[in-house]
């Protein structure tokens, strides 16, 4: 893209930050949340420019797409919120039959998984919390299919030799006959 073209575009996206900004503050009601939105709305669009109709609506199509970001990030939210509940619930009904014991526990486990690296961590939440398919996680993570595997693995052995009290990166020797 020239820098003709480049500045053209740029200039037709700025004309419209207004309005887009009314229409995120409509949707979130809130002026911070808003503009978080239409960043990341001109961010995406920015990004997906290649494959934009050229002879599309320029407006419609970011309206779209900040609309599209709204609605996944309610999406999201809802997700975390009901999980989350679903944790104070587990906590809730783990206390009463385990006693104290189950939620210290709880409590632990939360913190070993604090302790894994970042992809390990993802991988494992979108596997086994989200109950995604490797494929599907893979597809998140923009990762091939064995690496999702490879991750979950690790993740999942980490956290038992964390739940068994040993360090978490000491491997035994095997003995190979």
């Amino acid at each position: 893209m020239g820098r003709q073209a480049v500045a053209d575009r740029d200039r037709r996206m700025e004309v419209l930050v207004p309005a887009l900004r009314r229409f995120a503050w409509s949707l979130t009601r809130n002026a911070d949340e808003a503009d978080d939105l239409v960043q990341d709305c001109l961010e995406h669009a920015l990004g997906a420019w290649h494959r934009r109709h050229a002879d599309g609506n320029l407006r419609a199509w970011l309206f779209a797409i900040l609309y599209n970001l709204y609605v996944s990030g309610r999406r999201r939210s809802a997700r975390r919120a009901r999980l989350l509940e679903q944790v104070a619930q587990f906590g809730e009904i783990a206390t009463p039959v385990g006693g104290a014991d189950a939620s210290v526990h709880c409590a632990e486990v939360l913190d070993q998984l604090d302790t894994l690296p970042e992809e390990q961590r993802a991988v494992l939440l979108l596997v086994g919390v989200e109950g995604l398919a490797y494929d599907e996680a893979a597809e998140v993570l923009a990762v091939p299919i064995g690496t999702v595997m490879s991750r979950l693995s690790r993740a999942r052995e980490r956290l038992r030799r964390l739940g068994e009290g040993r360090p978490a990166g000491v491997v035994p020797l095997r003995r190979v006959v």
